[in-house]
């Protein structure tokens, strides 16, 4: 039998968390909970279920072999209720690096990726209903745009 999970969120190991910590902060309206030279746990004020923590990649706590950066590849999903007005605040007013072009997906959503320290990738959706042979890949109850998807 699986444990019973009592949290879960992801951990950016990065070499800069002070410029991660920031970049959270003032970008996505992170707020620390605990604050050390070498690792920083945030949460959303607003939704305090939603937490994110970076830790320097090259701390005694990493094994060693897997010490350093370890964001290749890294995707953080943040869905919010107007991706264009987060586009127009994160790209065009906070200069952040655009990776991807703000466009709709077929697939049910409407997105963009920019780019955090430490080359993570950050994907800003806006859940759209799917289209065409998307819409009957997702199962029941759980299509983009319908009843689930709505706060």
């Amino acid at each position: 039998m699986t444990a019973r999970l009592s949290g879960f969120y992801p951990v950016i190991a990065t070499g800069d968390v002070a410029a991660a910590h920031e970049f959270y902060s003032r970008h996505f309206g992170f707020e620390a909970t605990f604050t050390a030279d070498w690792y920083v746990s945030l949460h959303r004020p607003d939704a305090p279920e939603y937490e994110l923590a970076l830790l320097d990649g090259t701390h005694p706590t990493v094994p060693e072999g897997h010490r350093g950066s370890l964001t290749g590849g890294l995707i953080l999903n943040f869905e919010v209720d107007d991706v264009d007005a987060e586009h127009r605040r994160l790209v065009g007013e906070a200069g952040l690096r655009e990776l991807l072009p703000l466009r709709t997906e077929a697939f049910g959503q409407r997105h963009f990726i920019c780019e955090a320290p430490d080359g993570v990738m950050i994907d800003v959706i806006t859940v759209v209903p799917a289209e065409g042979e998307f819409a009957e890949q997702y199962a029941p109850g759980h299509e983009p745009g319908g009843a689930a998807a709505q706060p």
